[in-house]
């Protein structure tokens, strides 16, 4: 049929799973070392003023990092839809790729212009790449249930593996002999699991060709054209501002853009409930799937100050000495992908272990919440510890910290687009995709923007704010549960 790409699974088989998978385990693994190698040293060269970066101030520093993670999230959308309908799902992977390498090698050359149009390209390849693969993935198991299941949590694991190498690596080389050594580094993660893929792409069967030429394709999703044009031009605007074409300060840009984010999700929200055609019962789950954004928008400002503040309280703050060597503070980036290898498998065992007295997807989200916040307790206590030209606090400090941030991930992040496909009308389920995209959006730009505030507000109190908000938030969702799955059926 027109406009569709190849849906013929491949055969063969390695330990029960379609071979294809271990083609998309270490593309994915490499493609996430680049990217958590490159975010673990972004802020830190960002605010050097020592060994040749930019020198900027933490304010600065966090809305350039907020707006280039929140735009990774929002380049997925015309990145999923230029796959579906006109280059294939292969192709886009091959080509985000090379451009994400592109962009990382482009951050390896010293000055302004080749960083700024590095951290572009990076966006570009990524919001190309990152979509495709996980749905290539699905792919691989057309029959579903469980051995799906399984082959996504080992899929899991590569992403987490490429994100406990990539700091270690990039770090190590960034702080320790060049910063840009250190992003060129991430570009050779990202050839390595190009020739991963290309090599194994026989495997793949059919999987992801490319669509069949259809001219009315184009004229059909006009609406994903104008949202990919209306991100190019976030970007181009972005990029002007920078060059002091057009002048504006980074943080009122960032704010703006947090603030039409929202405004364009809840018009979405208010539109598909009001004019969407939908019966009462559906109404009811999109207001739920409403919800269950803002829990995730709040998470993620939260768990993402991980590359922003918490990134700069390991460098400033922390003493990083372990058996007399000083390690470098990017490390402790890796330590949240180790305790995701070790710990998703108990948690995986332990919702179906509860079976029926698995907890529901509200309170699931209560628990991750609660757990942010208590992470963020933690490290505003240690920050109270911090003392002018003292040492540094322990690096347990933040090990705790990421402890709870991990285990809060683990409660949201694995139930949120799972409860999407399970909640949203039919007609809409590609869309609410995307809507989950926008909250984890907006999450890594708040997080840039609340990061930002390193170096203007009290630790402790900027912490505690933090902690104040994410807590009251996952009471919040506590409490209404009940409701919630009342409002539904109790089918949450």
């Amino acid at each position: 049929m027109p406009g569709e790409t190849g849906t013929v699974a491949p055969k063969h088989t390695i330990w029960g799973h379609p071979i294809g998978l271990s083609t998309l385990f270490f593309t994915e693994l490499w493609e996430r070392f680049s990217y958590y190698g490159m975010r673990a040293i972004l802020i830190l060269f960002l605010t050097d003023t020592e060994h040749g970066g930019f020198a900027m101030s933490s304010e600065t520093a966090g809305v350039i990092y907020g707006l280039y993670t929140a735009s990774v999230y929002l380049v997925a959308l015309p990145g999923g839809w230029i796959a579906d309908r006109l280059i294939g799902q292969r192709s886009a992977i091959f080509v985000g790729g090379l451009i994400i390498a592109a962009g990382h090698f482009s951050l390896a050359i010293s000055g302004t212009t080749p960083f700024y149009l590095g951290l572009i390209l990076i966006v570009i390849g990524t919001g190309l790449l990152k979509p495709n693969v996980s749905a290539i993935v699905g792919g691989l198991y057309p029959e579903g249930g469980a051995r799906r299941d399984a082959g996504f949590s080992i899929f899991y694991m590569g992403i987490n593996l490429g994100a406990f190498i990539g700091p270690l690596v990039c770090g190590y080389l960034g702080q320790e002999v060049n910063w840009h050594l250190g992003f060129g580094a991430a570009g050779v993660g990202m050839l390595l699991g190009l020739v991963a893929y290309g090599y194994g792409q026989r495997y793949l069967g059919e999987l992801g060709k490319a669509p069949q030429d259809d001219a009315d394709i184009v004229a059909g999703n006009w609406k994903y054209l104008l949202s990919g044009l209306a991100i190019l031009i976030v970007l181009a605007v972005s990029l002007a501002g920078l060059r002091g074409i057009y002048p504006f300060t980074l943080e009122d840009f960032g704010i703006g853009l947090g603030y039409s984010v929202i405004a364009i999700s809840i018009l979405y929200f208010a539109y598909v409930l009001l004019l969407g055609g939908l019966d009462t019962g559906e109404q009811k789950r999109v207001l739920v799937i409403f919800f269950l954004f803002i829990g995730a928008a709040l998470f993620w400002s939260g768990f993402e100050q991980a590359g922003s503040a918490l990134n700069l309280f390991a460098e400033r703050l922390t003493n990083t000495t372990i058996l007399s060597y000083e390690v470098p503070a990017s490390w402790l980036q890796s330590v949240n992908p180790l305790f995701i290898i070790i710990f998703a498998p108990l948690f995986s065992w332990l919702w179906v272990a509860l079976m029926h007295r698995e907890p529901s997807i509200p309170v699931k989200f209560a628990y991750g919440l609660i757990l942010l916040g208590v992470g963020f307790l933690v490290i505003a206590w240690g920050a109270t510890h911090v003392s002018d030209g003292g040492p540094g606090v322990s690096p347990a400090w933040l090990i705790v910290t990421y402890f709870f941030h991990t285990v809060g991930e683990l409660c949201l992040s694995p139930v949120g687009l799972s409860s999407i496909t399970k909640l949203a009308p039919g007609k809409y389920v590609g869309q609410m995709m995307g809507i989950w995209f926008m909250g984890a959006a907006l999450g890594n730009l708040f997080a840039g923007l609340i990061g930002g505030k390193f170096e203007t507000l009290p630790l402790p109190d900027l912490f505690l704010s933090v902690a104040t908000v994410v807590i009251i938030s996952g009471v919040l969702f506590a409490i209404f549960s009940k409701p919630i799955k009342k409002l539904i059926g109790g089918r949450v």
